[in-house]
């Protein structure tokens, strides 16, 4: 009875040797900006949005899927198949798009922890470049395993806003009713806000990272079935926690007729609704998810860029064997903070940029990762089935509708 107890133990150490990639993309997805667009749905629509939810996740399970698939088949990060398989120039063009993409989301990212440090009396000018520095430090420091282990403990801070869910204490029946009846109110807000909910879901960097991350973990075929769960779960668990945001604010903000404008007005208010635990927890979540943010942004900026120019990356190398790597993660976490410390700057305009741009790259992007993941040369057996194909294009054609719409609706305003 002891060899299969034995065979049992290893078997699942394995398997949580494995998973990481998908649940860290996924969750960091959640950061800063992810978490206002949240709090604005259920504060300024209570529940009506909750159904978007199923449909998002579906669609973020199959692109984040395809990609980790990618990985794990060819061993190599998707920089490197775009510029094999399309070419240096729109190789050039996706990866300047991306890094001024990524440069402003991750300034949202130092704005976040500047705002969320502000709400518990932390000044600015103090604690963005310590959290800065911090980001730094530990990148350079760890390798990939060390890294991910902090990633995932970060990612138990994430529970505050499922608590926080629950100690509204809202009508769970209004609430299921909700989830599973589509409603829609058409009118511009509610429609741009529903193109933000996909925007801020399913996002380029995500797939680089997520790529590159099942690379350098060294996953390979025979390990990618225990990679697919570790993606399902993650964007399952990414859109509870978007699910008890929006209830939260629903609840409490909604219900008394208050609206905001992002995650600090909806912290703010809750307070004297919810009591200043709901504060802590709302807050404090919101500090983590930027934090989190500041650390993947640049990380997948430099991953991306050092691929696609086949210079040596990875957090497992020394900085003197991955200089370029290095280099342009001190880059943007120096630049990003540094403009989140200008005073007066108009930071809503640079996240509106970034969603712009990246509504821009997506729709590529994604046709891209059809092609590749079409292509038995590269793939094998581990292409599409047809079936698959008929569902993916389905899912993959509404992501580049509702990004088509984001240019639009940005372009015009809310």
């Amino acid at each position: 009875m002891e060899t299969p107890r034995k065979f049992e133990w290893k078997h699942i150490l394995f398997i949580l040797g494995i998973i990481g990639p998908g649940i860290i993309t996924a969750i960091a997805d959640n950061d800063a900006g992810g978490i206002a667009t949240y709090s604005v749905a259920g504060a300024n629509f209570g529940l009506a949005m909750l159904w978007t939810l199923i449909p998002i996740t579906i669609l973020l399970i199959i692109v984040q899927e395809m990609v980790a698939r990618l990985g794990a088949v060819t061993g190599k990060g998707l920089s490197d198949l775009i510029r094999e398989n399309f070419g240096v120039k729109t190789t050039f063009f996706i990866m300047v798009g991306l890094l001024i993409a990524n440069l402003f989301v991750t300034v949202s990212e130092f704005a976040g922890i500047a705002a969320a440090g502000e709400l518990f009396g932390l000044s600015r000018i103090i604690l963005v470049p310590f959290t800065a520095i911090i980001v730094w430090f530990l990148i350079v420091k760890m390798d990939y395993k060390k890294l991910e282990k902090i990633f995932l403990i970060l990612i138990l801070f994430y529970f505050a806003y499922i608590i926080s869910g629950f100690m509204v204490k809202p009508n769970w029946g209004a609430v299921f009713k909700s989830t599973i009846t589509p409603t829609m109110q058409f009118n511009k807000s509610f429609i741009f806000l529903i193109i933000a909910l996909v925007g801020t879901t399913i996002t380029p960097w995500m797939q680089f990272y997520l790529q590159s991350s099942i690379v350098e973990k060294g996953i390979r075929k025979a390990e990618y079935k225990y990679s697919r769960w570790d993606v399902i779960v993650g964007s399952s668990f990414t859109n509870i926690i978007s699910f008890f945001i929006i209830i939260a604010c629903a609840a409490v903000l909604f219900s008394n007729g208050i609206m905001v404008n992002d995650a600090i007005d909806a912290a703010k208010a809750l307070e004297p609704l919810a009591g200043r635990y709901a504060l802590y927890l709302f807050g404090g979540g919101f500090f983590i998810a930027a934090l989190f943010g500041a650390f993947i942004l640049p990380l997948s900026t430099s991953y991306y860029l050092c691929e696609a120019f086949g210079w040596e990356s990875g957090v497992n190398k020394k900085f003197g064997n991955a200089k370029n790597f290095y280099i342009i993660i001190l880059f943007m976490i120096i630049l990003s903070a540094g403009i989140v410390l200008i005073p007066s700057i108009n930071l809503i305009y640079l996240i509106l940029l970034a969603q712009f741009i990246n509504g821009l790259i997506l729709p590529v992007l994604i046709i891209i990762i059809l092609k590749l993941i079409n292509d038995r040369k590269l793939m094998g057996s581990y292409a599409n089935k047809r079936w698959v194909n008929m569902i993916t294009w389905t899912g993959c054609a509404l992501i580049i509708i509702a990004s088509l719409s984001m240019l639009v609706v940005t372009i015009i305003g809310p």
